[in-house]
This record gives C-alpha cells, structure tokens and sequence, in this order.
C-alpha cells in the first residue's frame, strides 16, 4: 500500500511504516489540506479474524469473486473498507484536490484488539502523526438493505463494550468406569445451558431509541407494530420478546454473552479433572465488565464455576478493570450533513440516522483519547447476510463498488470549503 501512496505522488515524508515489532506494523498516510480546520484520521484495520479452509467453500485467504459476490476472509470485515479509503485518498492527490483539512489515513495491525493494537500503539508512542478533531472509522456502518433494496444509511455514533471471561471448573477426575454427576463436563455444560437460558435485562439508551424510532418508519407489516410497541411506555414485553428472537435486534437491546471455545478433559477412559471455557460478551453502555461478571455468579450459584477475565492480550486475571462503553459523542453537523448530501444522489429517499454498534472497534481507543468516533461506510449489506468472523464472508460486488463511490462523494464534500 505504501508504494502504491508512492505511485501516486505521496512523498516519503508523508508516509510512515512503524509499529511494536515487525509483524505488528502500521501504515499512516497523510493527505495535507489548507488547514482551514483541523485534521480527520481515517482509522481501518488489516489484521482479520482467522478462519479454516475446511469449513469454507472457497479458500478464505485467496480472493474469489463469484456469483456477483467478492468471497474471502475480510471482504466484509473490513478489508474493503481499507481498500475504499486508501482508494479515496489516491484519487484526491492525483486529482490535487486540497481539502479544507489534512486528511489521515491510519491502517492499523491486531483487530480490535490484541497484545499489539496498532490504533493503540500510535496513539501512545506517535501521536502527533495521527493527533486530531475527529475521528472516521469505516468498521462501521453501512446501508441497510432487504432483497437489494436500500432501507437506511446508518452511523455508528457508539458501540457495546467488548469483554472475555474464563469458566473453569475442577475436581480430582477419576476412571471413566465410574462415573459421577460432579464430571467437570458435565458442570460446565449446565453452566452454558443456564448462561444460553439467561436473558440480560432490555433497555434502550438515547442512540438505540432514536434508531428504533427512524427505523419503524421503514420497517414493514409486524416488525414495525413490533418496534411501535417497544418504544412505548412502559414498553410492550411480548414486542420485546418478539424482536428479540432476531439476532441483529437481540444485541441491540440487551448485553449478549454467547460460549466461543471449549476445552475439557486428558483421556478418553478419564473423568474430566478440568473443564474450561471461554465466553465473549458484548456490553451495553453504561454497564461494567465486573457487573456482567457478577451476574454469572449470580446465576450460575455453584462455587465450583470459576469466572475469571480475560484481557485484550490474553492474560487471565482475577480482578477486572472498571472500564465501560464510552458515551456517544455529539453528532456533528458537518459529518452528518455530508452524508445526507451524498446518501440523496446515491440513494433517494432513504434515511439516514445514528445506531449502536453491537460489536466492538478500534474507535474504544480513539474514544479514550477525546477524539469523537463515528462509524461510516456507506457499503450495502443485506440485513440477514452478515457473514464478518463467519464462513464464506462475503460482500456484494455492486455493493461494494457504489460505497467506494459513496465515501469518495462523502469525503470530498465533508473536506470542502
């Protein structure tokens, strides 16, 4: 990528190659401006969750496109994202246009997190490189579609927080010839059956509520008498209880913790001495990581369950760090106005309106450093085809080359004079 920020007329000076150590480096690029107003930093990362080619039907690591679709592994997450910004930033210095403002562009190593972040890492040790008003973080919103038909451009404006717990349970094992109901197995089973059975407490907060109250406006027949329902008060249980039932809407309304890995056991003629297991949360605003941990406690009522944390880094701790999801930034009227501008050509009539991300981001950092975070991208994805950490990840070709349109329209008139 640097060379082709070479190809294109970037000079050396503006291009920096560095991080942590030689796996884990980051490239920032830096468009200059008039400097009429401060500078924007365009955040992507490169890294990507891993993936099996047993379970895919292409090679997840090799590029396919097929069936009007691009396959691979961070197609939608978010390596198209990175290919439309450095795209966008190539086409400016070629045309010379000079935006009202420096323009940079941080690519970043670890997704999201990692021992090594790289949007951490500059931040921390080159700061004056990526120091600026805001922040566009494309691993974020997108234009919500059903059977190719656009429904809303949504804007990240904030997002759960991201949290990792070990479940341990261990007793002296023994011989498989005779087995006993105190089996490590068996105890965490039941542990993950009551945590699947467990329903985290609804709410809405002031970005998930005005989401639900644009989007009734589109939704059809059921779903949008569901979402009327909801927003009532005191809100509708049976509404609740039937938007819940889709995945999307079930992390939007309550914090969600779902098993990810499993271990268990030395021999296949031993009892179990130890079970483990790792479960990934996603935490509505407002609430802790120890808050969530305490509920397992609660619910689970056995002291032979461990509930440890698990950093960023992979370190397992007993104690846990009193960090919650950052309040939404305001929403600015110069990022949200250029969007609307563009989103009108590209996409007539169609609204566009905040929502809560319910995964994580890089933008946790850049929140943390006082830089307002908004999630932006502008590619069409089907609502029920989110395929991002899954097999056979995909992104549409049509959609992926009008965002490419989208976000070159967005970012040239949001940097206009």
């Amino acid at each position: 990528m640097a060379q082709r920020f070479r190809d294109a007329g970037f000079s050396d000076s503006d291009i920096y190659i560095g991080g942590p150590n030689d796996r884990k480096k980051n490239l920032v690029v830096r468009l200059h401006g008039s400097g009429t107003h401060k500078p924007v930093l365009l955040i992507g990362h490169l890294d990507v969750v891993e993936a099996r080619r047993e379970d895919w039907t292409t090679d997840p690591f090799q590029f396919v496109e097929k069936d009007g679709y691009f396959y691979g592994r961070g197609t939608q997450d978010m390596k198209d994202g990175d290919a439309i910004m450095v795209a966008t930033l190539i086409s400016f210095k070629k045309e010379g246009f000079v935006p009202d403002r420096d323009i940079i562009l941080a690519l970043t190593a670890d997704e999201e997190g990692g021992s090594s972040n790289g949007v951490d890492w500059l931040l921390k040790n080159q700061r004056k490189l990526v120091d600026s008003e805001f922040v566009l973080n494309h691993d974020g919103g997108e234009v919500h579609a059903d059977h190719g038909k656009a429904l809303a451009l949504i804007v990240d404006a904030t997002e759960k927080l991201y949290s990792d717990y070990q479940f341990v349970v261990t007793n002296p094992g023994g011989h498989s010839s005779q087995p006993r109901p105190d089996n490590a197995i068996y105890e965490l089973a039941h542990a993950l059956i009551e945590l699947e059975q467990h329903k985290f407490p609804f709410e809405l907060n002031n970005v998930t509520r005005a989401y639900y109250e644009h989007l009734v406006s589109v939704e059809p027949g059921q779903r949008a008498a569901d979402i009327k329902a909801m927003l009532r008060t005191p809100p509708d249980e049976s509404a609740i209880a039937g938007l819940s039932k889709d995945p999307i809407d079930n992390s939007r309304l309550h914090t969600t913790c779902v098993a990810t890995r499993l271990s268990g056991g030395h021999a296949n003629n031993a009892l179990p001495g130890r079970a483990e297991a790792v479960v990934n949360c996603r935490i509505l605003p407002g609430h802790s990581k120890q808050e969530v941990r305490d509920e397992f406690i609660r619910i689970f009522a056995n002291p032979k369950i461990s509930v440890r944390y698990i950093t960023s880094a992979g370190e397992i701790l007993d104690t846990i760090p009193d960090q919650r999801a950052f309040a939404p930034p305001p929403l600015r009227a110069d990022v949200f106005d250029s969007i609307m501008t563009v989103s009108a050509k590209l996409w007539p009539g169609i609204p566009v309106f905040p929502t809560m991300a319910t995964g994580a981001s890089d933008g946790v950092y850049t929140m943390a450093a006082g830089l307002p975070t908004y999630g932006i991208s502008g590619v069409q994805q089907e609502r029920d085809d989110h395929r991002e950490h899954g097999r056979d990840e995909r992104v549409s070709v049509e959609g992926f080359y009008k965002g490419v349109d989208f976000y070159y329209q967005f970012l040239k008139t949001l940097t206009s004079k």
